[in-house]
């Protein structure tokens, strides 16, 4: 599918992704191994044992990347110049091997550049985990929420 231009973002429009994603221990040791992030939290099963949470936790910049790759399809997929920034970053909640989580996007801004030629577009992106565990009372808990602001071509000018 491809994504969608400048035009075709409204504002107020929240985008539900049906990608879903099991993340599992080895996505986990994967990125935490890329990024060079040796944090015990995430990799020991001993050292997470004595913590608060009592297991390791899922990265969550990986968490928040993976997101990012799940909303690509709906969002930006072939139609992006760039990604500008990504704002208000939080984790409400941690995510854990084996948890599953889904995605939306809800556009909050959009403007023009000043030539014209292009769109500013600001998505805020909310991530829930949908398994919860039994200690949860909400059907799904929200892991990880951030605005993502992007600058995206237009549909509708014959040189893009």
């Amino acid at each position: 599918m491809t994504g969608l231009y400048y035009e075709e973002f409204e504002v107020g429009e929240t985008i539900e992704h049906e990608r879903r994603r099991t993340i599992s221990e080895s996505d986990n040791q994967q990125f935490c191994d890329m990024t060079m992030n040796q944090q015990p939290l995430h990799l020991d099963a001993a050292f997470a044992e004595e913590t608060a949470f009592g297991e390791r936790l899922v990265n969550g910049l990986y968490t928040m990347s993976l997101a990012v790759g799940i909303t690509i399809p709906e969002t930006t997929d072939g139609t992006i110049v760039a990604n500008l920034s990504y704002d208000n970053v939080e984790h409400p909640e941690p995510v854990f091997h084996g948890d599953t989580i889904r995605v939306q996007s809800t556009v909050t801004d959009k403007r023009e550049t000043s030539d014209g030629e292009r769109g500013i577009v600001t998505m805020h992106v909310e991530v829930f985990r949908v398994n919860d565990r039994p200690t949860d009372e909400a059907d799904e808990t929200l892991v990880c929420e951030f605005d993502r602001t992007v600058l995206s071509l237009r549909g509708d000018r014959p040189d893009t």
